[in-house]
C-alpha cells in the first residue's frame, strides 16, 4: 500500500432509488477512497442458471473510477442464489441437525460439486469482465468463511480418504485414538462412522481439524481462480472473522487463520466491537494483533493488514460518542491497518440487517458519524505518508493453538466446569492490553517463536512432544514462558499423557501434579497478590501442584489443599517458567503477568501508562518512530511523554521529551519523534 485506505462496503443493488451520483458525492466529501462492492448479490449476478447481469458492477466500477476512488471486488460465493438451490438441493449443508433451509447467508456445503461447478463458473464470468478495469486495486475472495459444520455423506467419505490418507491402517487410528473404549473400534473402513455422534475427544478434534482444513483448501481454491485474471500490482485477501459473542471475542474454532492466510497476498479482517461506555479498544487491538500475525515478513515481523469491516453506526447500542469513531479509526492504524472499511455505507431497509445502521442511516442524509467520519478522512489524507505501513516490533507473543481448542473446548475442564478456551485466552490478552504490552500471535506452525523474550501459553491441553520440547528449549535458551493449567496434558491426537502432569513442560516448569478438582471457598493463602478478598478467588478448576525445583509464588487457602502450590516459578537453563494452576480472577492474573513481564525484561516507560490510557507504537516507512496515545474514557487523562522529542501530527505541536501530554475524553494523540 502506498497509501491509507479509507473506505466503505457499497451495494448498489440495494438501494431503492437511484442515488449512486450522490453517494459518490458524499463519499468523496468524506475523504472515501475505497469502496469494496459485490461479494453479496450472486443472485443479482447470475439471475438465473447461466445467465449473467454485471449492470450494477459495471455502474459502480464507472462511477468509482471516475471520482477516483478504488475498488474491491468480492467473489459472491457465500449466498447462494434460490435456483441453485432448486436445481440441486444438496448444496444446502447438512449438519448434525439436518439439512439446512434457504434463506440465510453461508447455508451451503463448500465442498458439495454442484456448488464448486457453480462457484467456479460465477467467478470466472466476473472476472473475465472486469479484470481489465483501471479501478480495482485487489478482490476479496469469499467472506467471513467458515466450514458451517457440513457433515453430510460427501463430507463423511472426504474425511475417511482422509484418515486412510494420514493414518493408513485402522489398527494405528483404533490404538491413537483409544477407541476400544465403549467398542467404539472401527474394524473396516467401511464401517467408519459419522463423527456426528461420537464420543471419542480424539476422533471428533481430527474431524475438527479436518473441517478447518476444507476452509483452508476452499479458500485456496478460490484465490488460485483468481490469482489467474489479477493484474500485476493487485492484491488478493479474505475478510477473516472471531469467535463471535455477540462481537469480536477470541480465537475462530472453525478456521486455521494461519494456514488459511498463506493462499492471500495480505490478511484482511472483520472486528466488531462495543461502544459508548463499553469502549475499550480490546477488541480492535486483539483482532489486529492477531491479522498482522497472520502473514510475517523476512524479518520474521507481522504484515499490514486490511480491515475489511467495522463498524460505522452497527447495532443500535453500539451508535458512537462523540469523537468515539475518530478514536477506533486510529487505533485500527496504531495495530498495523494499512486500511479501514466500514460495513456499510448505507442502513439497509429490510430484511435480516435492517437494524444494524451504516455510516449513513436510513434516511441517507449527513448525521453525527457521518460528519466525524469526514474528519477521518481528511486526516488520513493528510497523514497517509507518516501512518501507513507502520511496522511493529514486539518481545511478546501469546501462543495459540487450534487443537488446542478444540481439545479443550471437548471436555470445558471436565464435568461441572463451563469454561471454554477463548475464556482462558481472552483474560491474559486483556491484562497485556491494558498494561501496554504489545503482543503478536504464533502458533505451533510459527517459526519464529524463537525471537520473542516472552511467551504467554494459555491452555496449551493438546500439543505433540516435539512442540512441548521446543518450548522448553525455548526457555532453556534464556527465554520466559507463562502457562495456564491444563498445558502440557494430552497430545496432538487429544490422547491424555501417561507421565505425570503437566508431562514434557513439568521439566522446565520444575512441577508435577496428579490430581486436580472444582475448588469450593478456595483462595490464595495470605493474599500474595495484595488485590483484596473479592479479587483472591481460586475460581472453576485448581491443580493439586507439587515443585520439584519450583519456587512457590501462591499456595491455595484451604484446610485440605493448602499443602499444594498455586502458581510456581522455576529458573530452567537460562530461562525462566511460571505456572498458574488454577483459574485466576482478572486482578491476580494481572500481577502474574506484570511479574513475569518485568523479569523477561519487556518492561518500559509504556507500562508507567494503564488502562484507559492505551499506547502503541512503530516505525513508519520514513524510519521515524510513531507513537500513538488513545484515551478510553469519558474523562480527561494526561501522560507524561517519555520518548525523544517530537510532534503531535494531528494538531503540529511540539512534544518534549518529559512533558505532558492531555488527552480529551476519547480523545488520541500521535506524536512522531524528530
Amino acid at each position: 500500500m502506498d497509501k491509507l485506505l479509507f473506505g466503505v462496503a457499497y451495494y448498489d443493488e440495494y438501494m431503492p432509488y437511484e442515488r449512486l451520483d450522490k453517494d459518490v458525492a458524499m463519499m468523496k466529501e468524506a475523504g472515501i477512497n475505497v469502496v469494496r462492492i459485490a461479494e453479496s448479490t450472486w443472485s443479482t449476478v447470475e439471475p438465473q442458471d447461466g445467465t449473467f447481469d454485471f449492470s450494477h458492477i459495471d455502474r459502480v466500477l464507472n462511477a468509482m473510477h471516475k471520482a477516483g476512488i478504488y475498488v474491491i471486488v468480492g467473489t459472491p460465493t457465500y449466498a447462494v442464489p434460490t435456483w441453485l438451490v432448486r436445481m440441486y438441493p444438496d448444496v444446502l449443508a447438512t449438519t448434525p441437525q439436518g439439512q439446512n433451509r434457504y434463506g440465510p447467508r453461508q447455508n451451503m456445503d463448500i465442498v458439495n460439486t454442484h456448488f464448486r461447478f457453480h462457484a467456479e463458473r460465477v467467478i470466472r464470468k466476473i472476472m473475465e469482465h472486469v479484470k481489465d478495469h483501471p479501478a480495482i486495486i485487489g478482490y476479496q475472495v469469499d467472506n467471513e468463511t467458515k466450514h458451517y459444520n457440513t457433515t453430510g455423506a460427501n463430507v463423511q467419505k472426504l474425511f475417511v480418504d482422509y484418515m486412510k490418507e494420514k493414518y493408513k491402517s485402522l489398527d494405528v487410528v483404533n490404538k491413537t485414538y483409544g477407541l476400544d473404549y465403549w467398542s467404539n473400534r472401527i474394524n473396516s473402513w467401511e464401517d467408519f462412522p459419522s463423527t456426528v455422534g461420537t464420543i471419542n475427544a480424539s476422533l471428533s478434534s481430527e474431524f475438527a481439524t479436518f473441517q478447518r482444513k476444507m476452509v483452508t483448501d476452499y479458500l485456496a481454491w478460490q484465490a488460485a481462480i483468481v490469482n489467474e485474471y489479477k493484474r500485476p500490482g493487485q492484491f488478493v485477501t479474505q475478510n477473516f472473522d472471531f469467535e463471535w459473542r455477540g462481537y469480536s471475542y477470541g480465537i475462530q474454532p472453525d478456521v486455521d487463520h494461519f494456514a488459511a492466510a498463506k493462499a492471500l497476498d495480505i490478511a484482511g479482517v472483520d472486528i466488531y466491537h462495543p461502544t459508548q461506555s463499553q469502549l475499550s479498544g480490546t477488541e480492535i487491538s486483539f483482532g489486529g494483533d492477531v491479522a498482522r500475525s497472520m502473514k510475517v515478513d523476512a524479518s520474521n515481523r507481522g504484515k499490514n493488514y486490511l480491515v475489511l469491516e467495522t463498524e460505522a453506526q452497527g447495532f443500535p447500542q453500539w451508535v458512537p460518542y462523540p469523537g468515539q469513531l475518530r478514536l477506533q479509526a486510529f487505533s485500527h492504524l496504531a495495530s498495523g491497518a494499512s486500511m479501514l472499511e466500514y460495513w456499510h455505507w448505507h442502513s439497509i431497509h429490510n430484511s435480516a440487517e435492517t437494524y444494524w445502521k451504516g455510516l449513513l442511516s436510513h434516511d441517507f442524509e449527513p448525521n453525527p458519524t457521518y460528519e466525524e467520519a469526514k474528519t477521518i478522512g481528511k486526516d488520513f489524507a493528510r497523514l497517509s505518508p507518516n501512518l501507513v505501513n507502520l511496522k511493529r516490533t514486539n518481545s511478546v507473543a501469546m501462543l495459540f493453538s487450534n487443537q488446542a481448542l478444540t481439545g479443550f473446548n471437548a471436555f470445558s475442564f471436565g464435568w461441572g466446569a463451563r469454561e471454554k478456551y477463548n475464556d482462558v485466552l481472552r483474560p491474559m490478552y486483556d491484562a497485556l492490553y491494558h498494561m501496554n504490552i504489545g503482543v503478536d500471535f504464533v502458533d505451533p506452525s510459527s517459526t519464529n517463536l524463537e525471537n520473542y523474550k516472552l511467551l504467554i501459553v494459555p491452555a496449551l491441553y493438546a500439543a505433540s512432544d516435539a512442540l512441548l520440547q521446543r518450548l522448553n528449549q525455548f526457555v532453556k535458551n534464556g527465554g520466559h514462558i507463562v502457562y495456564t493449567f491444563k498445558s502440557g496434558f494430552s497430545d496432538e491426537n487429544v490422547k491424555v499423557r501417561t507421565t505425570p502432569q503437566p508431562g514434557i513442560i513439568g521439566e522446565a516448569c520444575g512441577i508435577t501434579y496428579s490430581q486436580f478438582t472444582i475448588p469450593q471457598q478456595v483462595s490464595l493463602k495470605n493474599d500474595p497478590y495484595q488485590v483484596g478478598k473479592d479479587n483472591n478467588v481460586v475460581k472453576t478448576w485448581m491443580e493439586l501442584i507439587t515443585p520439584t525445583t519450583a519456587k512457590v509464588l501462591a499456595y491455595y487457602d484451604h484446610p485440605v489443599w493448602g499443602k499444594y502450590a498455586a502458581v510456581t516459578e522455576n529458573t530452567f537453563g537460562k530461562g525462566m517458567a511460571t505456572y498458574i494452576g488454577f483459574m485466576t480472577s482478572d486482578a491476580v492474573l494481572r500481577k502474574i503477568l506484570e511479574d513475569a513481564s518485568r523479569k523477561a525484561k519487556v518492561w518500559g516507560p509504556d507500562q508507567q501508562i494503564t488502562f484507559p490510557l492505551i499506547t502503541k507504537s512503530g516505525v513508519n516507512q520514513q524510519g521515524k518512530t510513531i507513537h500513538y496515545y488513545f484515551n478510553y474514557s469519558a474523562a480527561s487523562g494526561t501522560v507524561t511523554y517519555p520518548y525523544k522529542d517530537g510532534k503531535e501530527l494531528l494538531t503540529n505541536e511540539s512534544i518534549a521529551n518529559d512533558k505532558p501530554i492531555k488527552l480529551d475524553a476519547w480523545g488520541v494523540k500521535i506524536v512522531e519523534e524528530n
